[in-house]
C-alpha cells in the first residue's frame, strides 16, 4: 500500500501545535473547504487547524509564513460570497472552538469575546445583564462574531442601529508577519492614530487573522411593536419603503419577504404562515410606550398609501415572532428546492422601488426563479436565484442574471455588497464599482499588512 507524505507545512503545524488541533483527513478537509456560496470555486486545503487560543493562531500563521502557504480563516462557514473558500494546499484556520466570552462589562457597556462565539449566544449572555448586542444577521443563530466582523455583517435592526463596524471597538489579530497585535481601544471615544481596528472589519481575512474582538453594547430595549402589510407586487412594497424613509421614520426593522420565500418556509417548517399576498412587509418599532404605537400606526399609513391590500399592527406576539422567524429561515428553506445563488446588493433607499422592478424584469428576461428577501429599510436587497438540481442551462441563466443585477445596482448608485462581502463572487463587481485609484490604495494596504501575500489570497482584490 502506497502512502502519500503530508505536505511540509502539515509536519510543521504538528510540531508546533497539539496533535488534535491539526487535521488532514481528506473527508474532513472537504467539509471545511468552502462556505455556502453557490458555484464559487474551491479546492482541498493541505490541512484544517482548529486552534483554541491566540497563541495557536499565531503558530499557524508563522508555520504558513515559513513555508509560503496560504492561510484561509473560517468561522461557521455560513458566508455567501466564497470568502472562506480554500485554495489548493492552503491551511484553513477554523475558529469554531474559540468560543469564550472573556468579559462583559456593564459599566463600560462592552464585551470581549473570541471569534468563534455564535452571535445569538453572545446576545443571550448580554441579555442576562440587561445589555444588548445589536448586529443581527439572519444567520445569527449559526454565524459567529468573527465571521460577522470579517464581512461587516448587518441584519434586521441595522436600519436603526447600524452594522457590525459600528460596534467593534478593538480587535486582536495575527498579521501577515506572524505578529500578534492589538488594535483599537476600550474607551467610548478615541482617535489616536489610524483606525486599524476598523480596517479589519469587512476585510474578509485578507489583512489579519482575528483572535479576539471587543464590542460595544447597548442597554436592553423596550418590547417592539410589529406591523405587517400585504402587497400585490414588489414595486408597491418598494414604494412603501421609500415613503417611510422620506417621512423621516426610523423603524427598528423593515423587512421584505415574498410569497416564494414564505411558501418554502411553511412547506419546510409548517409554521402556519399565510401567503395571502405576493409580498409581505414587516415593520417594527422599539420606541417606548405610546411613541412606539404611534410609529407603528404611521408605518401602516405609508403601507396603505403605497397600495397595501391589508395592513395591521400585530396584537399576538407569537404570530409576529413567527413572521420574523420565517424571514430568517427563507434562505435555508429555498436551498431545499435546489442550488441558490444569493445576491446582496444595496441601493439608495429612494431607489428601492426601481431596483425591485429591475430584479423582477431580470428574472423574467432570463427565465430564472428569483425569490426576494430584503433588509428593505436600508436598501439592502437579497434576490435569491433558485435553480433546479443538475440543470446546467438554468445555472448559466442564473449566473447571467446575477451579474446583471449587480450592474443595475451600480447604475442606480448602489454597491455590489451590503453585508455578505466580496469574496470570490463579487470581485468583478468591485472593479466595476470602484475607481482604479481606489483599488490601488486597497492593494497598497494589503501589501503593507500582508507583504508575503499569505492571508486569504485571491479574495476581494
Amino acid at each position: 500500500m502506497t502512502t502519500v507524505a503530508p505536505a511540509p507545512v502539515v509536519a510543521a503545524l504538528r510540531a508546533s501545535l497539539p496533535a488534535d488541533r491539526v487535521v488532514d483527513d481528506p473527508d474532513v478537509l472537504a467539509s471545511y473547504a468552502h462556505d455556502d456560496a453557490e458555484w464559487a470555486p474551491w479546492e482541498l486545503p493541505a490541512a484544517v487547524v482548529r486552534p483554541l487560543d491566540a497563541a495557536q493562531c499565531q503558530a499557524v500563521v508563522r508555520a504558513c509564513l515559513a513555508h509560503g502557504v496560504a492561510v484561509v480563516p473560517r468561522g461557521a462557514g455560513t458566508g455567501l460570497s466564497g470568502g472562506a473558500n480554500a485554495t489548493a494546499g492552503s491551511v484553513v484556520v477554523s475558529t469554531e472552538q474559540m468560543t469564550r466570552i472573556h468579559e462583559i462589562d456593564p459599566a463600560e457597556r462592552l464585551a470581549v469575546v473570541e471569534p468563534g462565539i455564535v452571535n445569538d449566544d453572545l446576545r443571550a449572555e448580554c441579555a442576562k445583564q440587561g445589555l444588548w448586542y445589536p448586529p443581527d444577521p439572519a444567520s445569527s443563530p449559526w454565524s459567529t462574531i468573527g465571521g460577522n466582523v470579517a464581512t461587516n455583517a448587518g441584519g434586521m435592526c441595522c436600519v436603526k442601529y447600524g452594522v457590525t463596524r459600528d460596534y467593534v471597538l478593538g480587535v486582536q489579530v495575527v498579521n501577515g508577519l506572524g505578529e500578534l497585535v492589538r488594535l483599537g481601544r476600550r474607551t467610548a471615544k478615541g482617535v489616536a492614530g489610524l483606525d486599524l481596528a476598523g480596517l479589519m472589519v469587512g476585510s474578509e481575512g485578507t489583512l489579519g487573522l482575528i483572535t479576539e474582538i471587543t464590542v460595544k453594547l447597548r442597554p436592553a430595549r423596550a418590547p417592539e411593536q410589529t406591523v405587517a402589510g400585504y402587497f400585490a407586487n414588489l414595486v408597491d412594497a418598494g414604494r412603501a419603503v421609500a415613503s417611510i424613509t422620506a417621512a423621516g421614520l426610523t423603524p427598528s426593522a423593515l423587512e421584505l419577504v415574498d410569497r416564494t420565500c414564505l411558501t418554502a418556509v411553511d412547506d419546510w417548517k409548517n409554521l402556519g404562515i399565510s401567503a395571502e399576498a405576493d409580498v409581505l412587509l414587516l415593520g417594527r418599532s422599539d420606541a417606548p410606550g405610546a411613541a412606539g404605537q404611534a410609529e407603528a400606526e404611521e408605518m401602516i399609513r405609508h403601507f396603505d398609501a403605497a397600495g397595501a391590500s391589508f395592513s395591521a399592527r400585530a396584537t399576538d406576539a407569537e404570530e409576529a415572532d413567527a413572521l420574523f422567524a420565517a424571514r430568517r429561515l427563507a434562505y435555508p428553506a429555498l436551498e431545499r428546492l435546489g442550488p441558490v445563488l444569493t445576491e446582496d446588493v444595496c441601493v439608495p433607499r429612494a431607489a428601492v422601488p426601481e431596483m425591485l422592478a429591475r430584479i423582477q424584469a431580470i428574472g423574467e428576461d432570463h427565465g430564472v426563479t428569483i425569490a426576494n428577501i430584503a433588509h428593505a429599510g436600508d436598501g439592502n436587497l437579497h434576490p435569491l436565484l433558485v435553480t433546479p438540481v443538475g440543470d446546467e442551462p438554468a445555472r448559466e441563466r442564473a449566473q447571467a442574471a446575477f451579474h446583471r443585477i449587480i450592474a443595475d445596482a451600480i447604475d442606480l448608485g448602489g454597491t455590489v455588497t451590503g453585508e455578505h462581502g466580496v469574496g470570490l463572487l463579487k470581485r468583478d463587481g468591485l472593479v466595476a464599482e470602484q475607481s482604479p485609484e481606489n483599488l490601488a490604495m486597497q492593494r497598497a494596504v494589503k501589501a503593507a499588512l500582508d507583504p508575503h501575500g499569505i492571508l486569504n489570497p485571491g479574495k476581494i482584490l
